[in-house]
């Protein structure tokens, strides 16, 4: 761990007190688990007093089965690449996750990304509409409950006009079994 980033931990700490839920350090990598509460006030804090001014990305996780469902992923940067953080806060089904537009312009694609592919809001977005499915396409594709076979579609003119390419591909996944790990994708006629 570099000396700035031994430096931020404990101002992140002081700053937002039991809005850590948890800190992470592995492999040299520092990763803060929020409250989303907590989230909006992180980000400032780290942007505007500790002078991360990149956000690299955001992604999102699917944990299918459990509340909150969703998580979603923050990656810092510092812009000489001496540090690099990372931020989570879990949100459920009903919640949306305050945009970071007005801190980071990147955050724009990278929410509607989000958006687009998992179905989680975000709130005060000035522009939150799909950004690689079209427009009244229904579902959320990187959800564990899409199913691998994909669905039907009546769309003309698109690349696929019938079930989606993996139907009857070489991965299954099966949503209603117990833990993270058995609801994976595995290999047909793997136990």
């Amino acid at each position: 761990m570099s000396a700035v980033l031994e430096d931020d931990l404990p101002a992140l700490r002081d700053a937002l007190g039991a809005g850590i839920l948890s800190e992470v350090e592995f492999r040299g990598e520092n990763t803060l688990n929020l409250s989303l509460d907590a989230l909006p006030k992180a980000l400032a804090f780290c942007k505007d007093s500790l002078g991360y001014e990149l956000l690299l990305d955001i992604s999102s996780l699917d944990h299918f089965g459990d509340d909150p469902r969703f998580e979603v992923v923050y990656e810092l940067a510092s812009l000489d690449d001496t540090r690099h953080l990372r931020l989570k806060a879990k949100v459920s089904e009903d919640e949306s996750v305050p945009t970071a537009i007005h801190l980071w312009k990147a955050a724009d694609w990278h929410e509607r990304e989000v958006w687009d592919m998992m179905g989680i809001p975000f709130s005060d977005h000035p522009n939150l509409k799909r950004i690689l499915m079209w427009e009244g396409y229904p579902y959320f594709p990187l959800r564990k409950d899409f199913p691998l076979a994909g669905r039907p579609t009546d769309m003309p003119d698109v690349a696929s006009t019938g079930v989606a390419p993996l139907e009857g591909g070489p991965f299954v996944t099966a949503p209603g079994m117990e833990g993270g790990a058995k609801r994976e994708p595995r290999a047909r006629h793997q136990e």
